[in-house]
């Protein structure tokens, strides 16, 4: 494995039931996400990165009053913060994460720093769960989910793409964590009613690769439908691009509508996409211009319509191009990378004219 850059990621819930366990929970519930969590953290530590960045919003731990940035990087030595008696401490890859502030800022961001922000149960569950160990150094992202005002979807999905290139540049292999959501409502009257239809429309785009669908919801339709905390996953996909996910679960609860999600196969390693319309190969432009006369020219349609062969034949192609032509046959003639669209007129217009002759 030899490629650099963000070649991982997973977007996580981090409900602080799931270190408390009160009775309210459905404790098998909370196996089940904590289990398909360790296989997602397993299959990102395979992917052998040099360092794990790790997204998530400050519950006014730090950020409430005397500063609010929309974001703000970890770049001490390390983090660590507690939660219902557990203590969390993880090393910080610092002069990397000097290095991405420099890249960002390079791209028109001017993220905050810290050196001493401490984390909660929102850094603690992905990183547990997930069974991120210490060997592995961390560079944790603050986004600002809660305190008005938020980053727009927009500037949170940009960061995202601004990382990627930066971790890119530094030559550094790096696998990605978003925490947080999806629909709840913390201290407010509507904990009890997460918004599952925005929840099953949006994770049936993102499970089909579609991660722009998140650049969708404005701030107030992430206030509304309990999404604040997706800031986070916005990033997430910022820095991921257009890509499938490996894994996909949902659990509803009572009060939280959890989801995870996880890309750990590498994009290179994937099967690429088939495109309808790709670029012309070069060694196809005689073929395509004589499409174009077909399509456009009278004449030339007569001329071939009178001898096939003979007007192939003068034209220097190969025997391939050659055999596809006196056919108009079109399935041929994409495989050989002509333009489906012209294919398909250049034929309709020889049908007509052939018609018009009868």
């Amino acid at each position: 494995m030899t490629r650099t850059g963000i070649v991982g990621g997973a977007a996580v819930p981090h409900a602080p039931q799931f270190f408390t366990l009160p009775d309210t929970e459905d404790h098998d519930q909370v196996a089940r996400v904590r289990a398909r969590m360790a296989e997602l953290g397993e299959a990102l530590r395979a992917l052998e990165p040099e360092v794990i960045i790790i997204a998530s919003n400050d519950h006014l731990e730090n950020f409430v009053l005397h500063c609010v940035p929309p974001f703000a990087v970890h770049c001490g030595a390390e983090v660590s913060g507690s939660f219902a008696g557990r203590d969390f401490r993880w090393p910080v890859a610092s002069d990397l994460a000097v290095t991405l502030v420099r890249g960002v800022q390079d791209q028109g961001f001017d993220p905050a720093i810290t050196y001493s922000a401490s984390i909660g149960y929102e850094f603690g569950i992905p990183l547990s769960f997930c069974e991120m160990g210490d060997d592995i150094p961390l560079v944790p992202i603050f986004v600002n989910a809660y305190v008005v005002p938020q980053p727009s979807s927009d500037r949170c999905y940009a960061l995202g793409a601004a990382l990627a290139r930066s971790v890119a540049a530094a030559d550094v292999r790096a696998v990605m964590l978003a925490s947080g959501g999806l629909s709840h409502f913390p201290g407010s009257d509507r904990y009890g009613s997460p918004d599952l239809e925005t929840d099953a429309d949006l994770l049936e785009r993102l499970r089909r690769g579609n991660l722009r669908a998140l650049l969708a919801l404005s701030g107030e339709d992430l206030d509304r439908s309990g999404n604040a905390e997706l800031r986070s996953w916005q990033v997430l996909a910022g820095a991921l691009g257009e890509r499938v996910p490996d894994l996909v679960m949902q659990e509803t609860s009572w009060h939280h509508d959890y989801a995870v999600l996880g890309w750990t196969s590498e994009a290179s390693d994937r099967d690429s996409v088939e495109v309808q319309y790709s670029a012309l190969p070069p060694e196809r432009i005689a073929l395509t211009e004589v499409l174009c006369r077909l399509r456009m020219e009278p004449a030339a349609r007569q001329r071939y319509l009178d001898d096939r062969e003979a007007f192939a034949g003068s034209l220097g192609l190969d025997d391939e191009e050659r055999a596809a032509l006196c056919a108009l046959d079109e399935p041929r003639l994409r495989n050989l990378g002509v333009h489906p669209i012209l294919a398909f007129l250049a034929r309709l217009q020889v049908d007509i004219e052939r018609r018009s002759r009868a």
